[in-house]
């Protein structure tokens, strides 16, 4: 209703209105509404709608009175009913005035001009970049074609209608003031050109379009393309050929407006990571650092490299989604990755192959364009050259280090990230160039390893394959097409990239090629989109901004798009990367929780496997188990220092004895011994004694020192194992500490110095102060010489054979060599027992005698043979002498004393070895206090380095630590962690949607 009041015709509505007030009283018998009436009248109700219909619209109303009819207000003709009650005139009359008051225009307007920005911030949004502007804007390659077609018939068929022609097919409109209107309004809108419209000589193209609807009927559309032409000269002028001109006029439109648009994009990129960065280094009031939470790339990322570390025997596979860069050798793939990484981060060559292995480069967002390695804590600044060629430099190195002898290129992959702002996020792989054929300077077999590699990268069903073609080359020379349509037939997860397009542009290359290779017929791979590029000019030293504006210039005046090869929406990285963004995201997102529940499946196994096999022990991974055999280790270490003085002394006594027994008795007691009188004895001996103390003992007590610290250290281990909760699991591990311990144990220095003071100074005192060390001397030397003659009378059995008992009980028997032994024997014993001051050594008379009666005897031997016999015979009479002597000399401490005047008796050789046995007590002491002071704790500090140099060894410890038990629990551990951060990412994964 307020439409009729206040449109245009409330005039008329409020005249008739008054009308009716005037005549109200002679119409009241008016009930009855003709059949004539364009108003119908609702069904009764408590309120009423009424019905207002006419030729301009409905309006509807509602009655304010209950159980009234609705009557009809206006007639077919447009006249005004006027019910038969004045009330509702009066009702009907306040309406009207209410809806035409200032303040409801001014609220209507209100609304509309709400309703108008709402439209106006709309059109605003709709304005902004968006990959999918292009395609609007620009036509297909077929459709042109058919455009310029249509374009010459149309000019040929088509003119502008003569002059008067819409003067003559206006409707005929009586009101000067609204044809003048008309004519105003054209004016005004339709400019200079569209003039000529109403006036003469202007042109209009048309194209013509053929549509064929579902019942095969084929209809002509005539639709205008760009508005009307120009008059005169020009008109004669474009007949020439408009439609080349014309077309060029919309490539060049749009190639301007799509450079409008990609600076408003780099403007609006710049601006975003202005601002960006700002919030990102923003601290807040509180002082403290923002602390900045993972990126979701940084979070796939570490999925990742859990994953490449992950090896099951379940095969539960790695089928994450990651962009894989593939391509023939220098065909251009590690250009393209650095221009969507935005700097030129690989090394660098000419022909060569400088990708030997596997390149993970994970892209993320960050407030400064850095970037570092997995395992290393060092930032490089991407925006100096300095640091752009240590990462160079750093790249190169990490690759020929993970090459082997032999080898051209490794599996090892090499973790990078790169941070910056308004980097695409995604995770990409820098794959060797496939080769054709192996040079000299190559290994052998590096042709298949390269395409093993990339075929086992590809192989990842999620796997995104990023296919690099040079543009430059023939297409019959590509190795990589055959191999990406092989892994990937459909094409639904490749993206081809043809660089190098201004060589082939300058090179005259066939442009119908380049279109067939664009629109994927010439390869046999398929993929889901094409992309040209330009990835530099030659000059390895142009920065990545100078190559942006190097491919915006080619490719603004590039002849190839310009003849409609090229599309827009396949030109350039800038297109590419956000493509391969949007494809990346798209598949982490429909595959990433496929990949949980398969590692949730594994996990549910695994954990089932333990409780059956391993039912009543804890569940502890490699790193779980090395800390609590850690924790033993240094247990057992410290427990050394339980042990008594005594326990320590025992041990060194006992050992430098085996150790210098053997010295002592042949080259100091035996010569001595074998002199002529005591006082040829004493000197012999303090100058054997002195040499000894000088050189040789000082260095063999430190090594006695230290062995036996490591047997005690080892005793203490070997004991731990009959305990009854021992595991033998860490017995690997814990020998290993010690023979490593050993290696990097090295005794004090000083120490050496100071045990040769205290030996030369013991040795020279030949003092026996009582009785007790007296007979503890003769208890010494006593059992030594025991010792040796048991030895000495062993050998001379193993010499002569086994005896009558031992052959009656044994079965044994006599050799002829033994026979012989035995033969000689007797004849040299014959000789002691003839002279029992005989020297060590056998004459050449003596000699002669015992051969000769051996001959007689029918044995024939030779000197060398009796010489032998004789040492063995000669050392058993002696040690026999020597045992004598000794036990006479029990007694003679009182002698001693006297200085053995008119005794008879000699007893230098106890006090020699009272000497020795004094000499070993001192030494053991001095290297007791060595030991508790300092050693143990030089040995608990190298154990604990050995022990942090095998924990951050996981190489050795997974050689140390084996075993089933390991090794389940160590895959229990890594599917856990997988997956956590799998369902942690996708948590994030889940939010950011």
């Amino acid at each position: 209703m307020s439409m009729l009041i206040c449109g245009r015709f409330g005039p008329h509505c409020e005249r008739y209105v008054q009308q009716a007030l005037r005549k109200h009283s002679l119409q009241q018998s008016r009930n009855i509404v003709s059949k004539s009436h364009a108003l119908l009248k609702a069904p009764s109700s408590s309120q009423s709608p009424i019905l207002l219909i006419s030729e301009r619209g409905l309006w509807r109303f509602y009655h304010a009175y209950k159980n009234r009819s609705s009557r009809h207000l206006l007639s077919s003709r447009g006249h005004l009913l006027v019910p038969s009650n004045r009330h509702n005139i009066v009702t009907w009359t306040r309406i009207t005035k209410a809806l035409i008051r200032p303040r409801n225009i001014i609220i209507t307007g209100l609304v509309g001009t709400g309703a108008v920005i709402s439209q106006k911030i709309q059109a605003v949004k709709q304005q902004l970049p968006d990959l999918e502007w292009m395609k609007e804007y620009m036509p297909e390659s077929e459709a042109v074609k058919n455009l310029m077609k249509s374009i010459q018939s149309a000019t040929s068929k088509l003119s502008l209608p003569e002059k008067g022609f819409i003067s003559s097919h206006l409707p005929k409109v009586k009101d000067a003031a609204v044809v003048e209107g008309i004519k105003s309004w054209w004016e005004e809108n339709a400019g200079r050109n569209s003039a000529a419209v109403l006036s003469e000589g202007g042109r209009v193209l048309y194209a013509i379009s053929q549509d064929t609807d579902q019942k095969g009927t084929t209809h002509k559309n005539t639709v205008p393309l760009l508005g009307f032409g120009r008059s005169g000269a020009t008109a004669t002028s474009s007949k020439k050929n408009p439609e080349k001109e014309r077309l060029e006029q919309v490539q060049d439109e749009m190639i301007q407006i799509q450079i409008r648009y990609q600076k408003e994009i780099d403007r609006l990129i710049k601006e975003n990571k202005d601002l960006r960065k700002s919030l990102m280094l923003k601290e807040p009031k509180s002082g403290r650092k923002r602390t900045m939470r993972k990126s979701l790339i940084d979070m796939y990322s570490d999925v990742l490299d859990e994953l490449e570390r992950y090896d099951s025997s379940y095969n539960t596979q790695d089928n994450l989604p990651r962009v894989v860069v593939v391509g023939d050798q220098s065909s251009g793939k590690t250009s393209v990755l650095e221009m969507i990484v935005q700097a030129r981060i690989f090394p660098r060559g000419s022909g060569e192959m400088m990708t030997r292995s596997p390149v993970k480069v994970t892209l993320s967002e960050g407030p400064y364009h850095i970037a570092s390695f997995k395992d290393s804590s060092r930032e490089f600044d991407l925006t100096k050259e300095s640091d752009l060629a240590a990462l160079r430099k750093e790249v190169e190195l990490r690759m020929k280090a993970s090459v082997g002898d032999g080898e051209t290129v490794s599996q090892e992959s090499i973790s990078m990230t790169v941070k910056g702002p308004g980097l695409q996020r995604m995770v990409l792989v820098d794959l060797p160039g496939i080769i054709s054929t192996e040079t000299s300077v190559m290994a052998p077999e590096t042709k298949n390893n390269i395409r093993k590699m990339v075929r086992g990268h590809m192989e990842n069903p999620n796997a995104i394959i990023l296919c690099i073609q040079d543009g430059a080359l023939d297409a019959e020379r590509s190795n990589v097409t055959d191999l990406v349509s092989q892994m990937d037939p459909t094409g639904k997860r490749t993206i081809f990239v043809l660089t190098k397009v201004d060589l082939a542009e300058s090179n005259l290359y066939n442009p119908d090629r380049i279109k067939s290779i664009l629109e994927g017929r010439l390869f046999p791979m398929k993929a889901l989109g094409y992309f040209a590029v330009v990835t530099g000019r030659g000059n390895q030293n142009d920065s990545i901004q100078e190559i942006k504006n190097y491919e915006e210039n080619f490719f603004r005046n590039s002849k190839l798009f310009k003849d409609g090869v090229l599309k827009p929406t396949q030109m350039g990285t800038q297109s590419m990367s956000m493509a391969v963004s949007e494809l990346f995201w798209k598949m982490v997102r429909e595959t990433v929780e496929q990949q949980a529940d398969a590692f949730k499946a594994t996990r549910f196994n695994l954990e089932t496997e333990w409780k059956n096999t391993f039912p009543r022990q804890r569940e502890l991974d490699r790193e779980e188990l090395f800390e609590k055999a850690k924790g033993d280790i240094l247990d057992e270490i410290i427990n050394l220092g339980q042990l008594t003085p005594k326990e320590w002394e025992e041990a060194f006594y006992n050992k430098l004895w085996e150790r210098a027994s053997s010295y002592f008795f042949e080259s100091i007691y035996l010569p001595a011994a074998q002199t002529e009188n005591s006082g040829i004895f004493n000197t012999t001996v303090d100058i054997k004694l002195k040499q000894w103390a000088d050189n040789m003992l000082p260095k063999k007590c430190v090594e006695v020192g230290w062995d036996t610290l490591h047997d005690e250290f080892i005793k203490i281990v070997e004991k731990d194992k009959k305990n009854k909760g021992h595991d033998e699991i860490f017995d690997q591990l814990k020998l290993a500490v010690i023979e490593a311990s050993k290696n990097k144990h090295q005794w004090d220095s000083k120490a050496e110095d100071s045990l040769r003071v205290i030996q030369v100074n013991t040795l020279e005192d030949r003092s026996v102060t009582d009785k007790q060390q007296w007979d503890a001397a003769v208890k010494f030397m006593e059992e030594t010489v025991k010792g040796r003659l048991h030895q000495t009378q062993d050998k001379l059995k193993e010499l002569t054979g086994p005896g009558k008992w031992e052959q009656w009980t044994h079965w044994k028997s006599k050799t002829q060599d033994h026979r012989n032994r035995g033969a000689t024997k007797g004849e040299l014993e014959k000789i002691l027992s003839a002279e029992k001051d005989h020297k060590s050594n056998l004459a050449t008379d003596e000699l002669t005698t015992v051969r000769r009666n051996l001959q007689t005897s029918g044995i024939e031997v030779t000197n060398d043979f009796i010489r032998e016999t004789w040492y063995h015979v000669y050392r058993q009479f002696f040690l026999t002498k020597a045992l004598g002597q000794c036990q006479e000399c029990r007694k003679g401490f009182y002698y001693y004393q006297k200085g053995f005047t008119d005794s008879g008796l000699e007893c230098n050789d106890v006090v020699l070895f009272w000497r020795l046995q004094r000499m070993l007590q001192i030494t053991s002491n001095a290297l007791r206090q060595q030991v508790v002071n300092n050693e143990a704790r030089r040995l608990e500090r190298i154990i604990k380095e050995v022990l942090d140099e095998f924990g951050e060894d996981q190489d050795t410890l997974a050689k140390l630590l084996t075993g089933p038990r390991v090794q389940l629990a160590e895959e229990l551990k890594k599917v856990r962690q997988i997956q956590e951060k799998l369902e942690e990412f996708i948590q994030a994964l889940n939010k950011e949607k």
